[in-house]
């Protein structure tokens, strides 16, 4: 006898599916925090000398990496990756349709 395993596909944002609120923003804040974790580790930084690149403390640099984005914008998430030398481009598109725009990041690789 097999058993049926039930599953729901997901939109591609953990956050709406949780039915959060601003499941834009987290989703976008997420994945901005996930990149500048992935270049401080690539890069071999330390906490407290991505603190000095970024210029924050040591314990907002962890807070970055943990995912704990609450204190932190989507605009000063975009200006610590500047100044790990990324180029962050914004693209505002108007919609065809009535219907209210959405927000969404694509990061390269």
């Amino acid at each position: 006898m097999s058993k049926s395993i039930d599953y729901e596909v997901s939109s591609g944002n953990v956050f709406r599916d949780l039915g959060l609120p601003d499941a834009d923003e987290l989703d976008i804040k997420a994945n901005l925090a996930i990149k500048i974790g992935k270049i401080i580790a690539q890069r071999g930084l330390s906490q407290i000398k991505a603190a000095a690149v970024l210029g924050i403390d040591q314990p907002k640099v962890s807070a970055i990496v943990r995912g704990r984005l609450e204190k932190f914008s989507i605009e000063r998430l975009c200006q610590f990756l500047t100044r790990l030398g990324c180029d962050v481009n914004i693209r505002v598109q108007e919609k065809r349709r009535s219907a209210r725009g959405r927000m969404r990041i694509q990061i390269a690789s």
